[in-house]
């Protein structure tokens, strides 16, 4: 709903505007009086703010469900619901041990991997050509030989024997044509690529070891109050699925939200990014600044009523009691003009022509005048254009038609 509610100075101003008029409608000011059975009120110079209200229940705007990120032990918890801690620090962690082995071997692997790598490399960074040449040409020519000593072969086991011997020889003329061919290339060997392939795996193994031990330890992902903890020291946590166990759950209660609901006939005028001021039930006067942050496109139906979940952040004091759960009113900005022209809205109405106009009392007698109004908060309307200050205006004539009472 609508509610003229702001800032303590806004109040109190508004306050005083609104005992302005009503005492100006209560006692007539001397030589104004009742004209046409309507009561006169001094148009008037002041603040107006258009506000629309919403309820609802203040929650955390930063939260964590903090979990283990490997399985393990719980070797021990640092802290207790309700403890307050500093980013960075421990909370809780799980015995390391085996994860401290799995590290040192896999730093190790890695290390011999870059060893086989640099070694193989070294082979092909300064290629002999000629001696690789001459392997070629001893492979070619050993089997060459050994050929002819199968030909020459008169017994079987002589010919089992050189049969061996021109396999042999030609997997060695093959293997020393390919690295020649290498080298000639300027190419990588398939000999480096494997080790770079070994190097890789042992990289990543290292990385994982890494991050799993890092992750048996829950640290504070920034300054707040442990909301609740869900492991005590001895417990077996298994290791992480799509739904890792929640160790610990950590808020920031000083950067709070309200999620407020409003009506759907004031939601078209709320906007992200609009200042609300907000009113805690159980603190009393006490008004805390808030900012639209963002407005739920689904409504809320409720018994009939359509509502829009509002959200509002608000920055609250660590002292001034403020829980997670405690209902609140957030009145939101909407539209606001200061040292204005303003009438009771129930002075304004409409003539024949649709024009917007007032009764103004001339020489003692009323006149319709034409005027451009701005906002209005449903009780006082702001009057751009048509009206001076200090004009008298009529509560209870609306063009040609009675007003059903008095502002």
């Amino acid at each position: 709903m609508r509610r003229n509610k702001i800032k303590l100075w806004q109040i109190v101003a508004a306050s005083l505007l609104c005992l302005a008029l009503v005492g100006v409608v209560a006692c007539p000011a001397p030589g104004d009086e009742s004209t046409d059975g309507g009561e006169l009120v001094e148009v008037v110079r002041g603040d107006l703010t258009v506000i629309v209200s919403g309820s609802g229940n203040i929650t955390v705007s930063q939260d964590a469900s903090l979990a283990f990120g490997t399985g393990g032990k719980v070797e021990a918890v640092y802290v207790e619901a309700g403890d307050q801690v500093s980013q960075g620090d421990v909370l809780a962690k799980l015995d390391t041990g085996v994860l401290e082995l799995s590290l040192a071997q896999a730093q190790l692997t890695l290390a011999t991997a870059e060893y086989n790598l640099d070694k193989t490399q070294q082979v092909y960074a300064q290629p002999d050509l000629t001696t690789a040449r001459a392997a070629v040409t001893n492979a070619r020519s050993y089997l060459n030989y050994v050929q002819l000593q199968l030909d020459e072969a008169n017994s079987p086991e002589q010919v089992d024997y050189w049969r061996n011997e021109v396999y042999q020889a030609e997997v060695n003329l093959a293997a020393a044509e390919q690295r020649l061919e290498e080298m000639q290339a300027g190419g990588e060997s398939a000999e480096v690529s494997l080790r770079r392939l070994e190097v890789a795996a042992a990289r990543e193994a290292l990385e994982q070891a890494q991050k799993d031990l890092a992750e048996a330890t829950i640290t504070a992902p920034f300054d707040g109050i442990v909301g609740a903890v869900y492991v005590d020291e001895g417990d077996i946590i298994p290791p992480p699925t799509m739904a890792p166990t929640v160790a610990i759950y950590f808020i920031t209660p000083t950067s709070l939200e309200l999620e407020a609901e409003v009506d759907e006939i004031d939601i078209p005028d709320v906007e992200v990014g609009q200042s609300a001021v907000i009113e805690v039930d159980a603190i009393a006067d006490e008004l805390f600044e808030g900012t639209v942050t963002s407005i739920s496109p689904v409504p809320k139906i409720d018994v009939g009523l359509v509502l829009y979940e509002v959200t509002v952040s608000l920055t609250i004091p660590a002292d001034a009691g403020v829980k997670v759960g405690m209902s609140a009113t957030a009145d939101i900005m909407i539209d606001n003009s200061e040292d204005t022209l303003l009438v009771p809205e129930r002075a304004v109405g409409f003539d024949d022509q649709g024009n917007t106009v007032v009764w103004v009392s001339v020489d003692g007698e009323l006149e319709q005048r034409v005027v451009v109004t701005g906002i209005s908060d449903g009780l006082k309307t702001e009057i751009l254009e048509g009206l001076s200050e200090g004009d008298m205006v009529a509560v209870e004539k609306r063009g040609a038609t009675e007003l059903g009472g008095l502002f």
